[in-house]
């Protein structure tokens, strides 16, 4: 009797294929085969299950995060934790906001060059952008932080003093730009008005270049001198200078001094024509002192160091400056002398509204204040004759009242 073999054991393929396998349709042929297809159900279901669990709580740490006021504060109050990711993005803007100011400080507060101006330029930008990107509610919102013992750099005092910064960087960067381009517009004169005396072959094309060339030169102390390129202009003007003494000679300063005495006398001239024939109103006066003062401006341009025509511009300044003083008091006078002439005349027609006063010592006092006010009217000034001879007419009538 032969022994029956022994089955071997089924396998967990074989097991969970009976077990999922419908009634009455596995087969032999089928329950020995696994159902390979199950499993990847199973670990579609677990990963969405494990998805939106991980999805509860990063979007409640989204929204716990979001910009709005009744958000920020209740989360404040309530789970400070849930606003960390906040925090590091503030810190970070913050620190590589500081990180680019410091930078374009030192670039733009001590360059050495036009490139330091326009990379600190750019660190400026980068330093704004990070400004930029921290929230407005920081500057409502400073409470938040007591939370937290973690001493981080930002505060909201620095914040503030990072933008001020940063602004007043920003115009010292406009400045020196603008300082920039006045320095290489003067360049381009200085070098089109050498290569135009370079070229003048008549009498007449030579004073031409020189005054282009003087005029090249003078654009050079008109750029500020706390920007690079100031000092830069300041160098290249000394510099200039002397090459242009030494290529036109004395002549060319000679000649400048001669037209600038000769504009000055002629703003003198015109100046003593029309204060000839006073006394005049306190208008023609005025226009009489900016002639002298229009007289006196262009001699401060002649320097000490003009061997001819400063000894002449520093006399010709002393005795203008002394006709415009004399003007400012003729002025002064005349303003004055009106005023009071106009009050006496007030005062007149208020003493004439009332012919039948009965009260002498009222018209004894306003009598004399008129006398007061037109003995106030001084000589050489228009209202000066009218005021005498109203002045003589008030003082007899006085004496009628006083006897």
């Amino acid at each position: 009797m032969s022994a029956n073999p022994q089955k071997p054991p089924k396998s967990l393929e074989e097991l969970e294929a009976e077990l999922y396998a419908p009634a009455g349709t596995m087969t032999a042929s089928t329950a020995t085969q696994p159902v390979k297809f199950k499993r990847p159900v199973r670990f579609l279901r677990r990963l969405f299950w494990v998805s939106l669990l991980l999805a509860i709580p990063t979007s409640l740490i989204w929204v716990a995060n979001l910009p709005y006021p009744v958000v920020r504060q209740t989360m404040t109050e309530k789970a400070p934790i849930l606003l960390l990711p906040s925090y590091i993005k503030i810190e970070s803007h913050y620190k590589s906001a500081i990180a680019a100011l410091e930078q374009a400080d030192r670039l733009i507060e001590n360059p050495t060059s036009a490139a330091d101006i326009d990379l600190g330029g750019q660190k400026l930008q980068e330093a704004q952008k990070h400004l930029d990107a921290l929230p407005i509610w920081l500057a409502s919102s400073r409470y938040e932080y007591r939370y937290w013992g973690y001493g981080w750099q930002f505060s909201y005092a620095g914040w503030n003093s990072a933008r001020a910064r940063a602004g007043r960087l920003e115009a010292k960067v406009f400045q020196e730009r603008n300082a920039q381009t006045q320095l290489s517009e003067a360049n381009a004169a200085l070098n089109q008005a050498k290569q135009q005396y370079a070229q003048a072959a008549t009498p007449i094309d030579k004073p031409i270049a020189i005054a282009a060339w003087r005029s090249a030169l003078d654009q050079y102390p008109q750029i500020p001198t706390s920007t690079l390129a100031g000092r830069t202009a300041r160098q290249t003007y000394e510099a200039s200078l002397r090459d242009f003494r030494e290529t036109v000679g004395l002549a060319a300063d000679n000649q400048r001094v001669a037209t600038i005495i000769a504009g000055a006398r002629e703003f003198g001239r015109q100046a003593a024509i029309l204060g000839q024939n006073p006394p005049h109103p306190a208008e023609k006066w005025q226009q009489i002192a900016q002639l002298w003062e229009d007289a006196i401006r262009p001699l401060n341009q002649i320097r000490p160091d003009d061997p001819l025509g400063y000894a002449e511009a520093q006399k010709l300044m002393a005795e203008y400056k002394v006709n415009l003083a004399q003007i400012e008091l003729r002025r002064s006078a005349e303003v004055n002398s009106v005023r009071a002439f106009e009050r006496a005349q007030s005062e007149i027609n208020a003493l004439l509204a009332r012919p039948n006063s009965t009260n002498p010592n009222y018209t004894i006092s306003q009598l004399q204040s008129i006398i007061n006010q037109l003995e106030k009217v001084q000589n050489g000034t228009t209202p000066y004759l009218e005021a005498q001879r109203l002045l003589l007419s008030a003082k007899a009538k006085l004496n009628e009242f006083q006897r």
